[in-house]
């Protein structure tokens, strides 16, 4: 599986075939249902103690990255002088792709220090 394919579906950055998650982002149950360790290749996913506080960043990034985004297609879609509208709409999308993009920010922060090792691959590596 591809590097990008991976993070979209919230794989484990080692194998790219482990979900990190227990539960999808938008089932509320637990949304930061973290996994140790990987379910395929039992990589752990607690480098150090509070690891993911850098994931805050990522979040961040995305989050400015999802507010331009939006604004550029309303601008094309000729609501660029409109203000309130921009804002709500940023807002909502902010909103609306959280939970996700808390998962996403932890998995690339994650991929930033466990490299991808091919040889992990195999289901159930030991």
């Amino acid at each position: 599986m591809n590097f990008f394919k991976s993070l979209v579906f919230l794989q484990c950055p080692k194998c790219r075939q482990g979900k990190m998650f227990s539960n999808p982002p938008y089932s509320f149950k637990s949304i930061s249902s973290l996994h140790q360790n990987c379910p395929n290749c039992r990589v752990s996913f607690q480098l150090e103690p509070s690891f993911f506080y850098g994931s805050m960043y990522v979040s961040y990034a995305i989050g400015v990255a999802i507010g331009v985004a939006v604004f550029v297609i309303l601008f094309l879609l000729g609501y660029g002088k409109k203000p309130l509208t921009i804002f709500g709409a940023i807002c909502l999308a902010i909103v609306t792709l959280s939970p996700y993009v808390y998962q996403l920010s932890k998995v690339i922060w994650a991929s930033f220090f466990i490299s991808f090792d091919p040889k992990r691959g195999a289901k159930n590596h030991p």
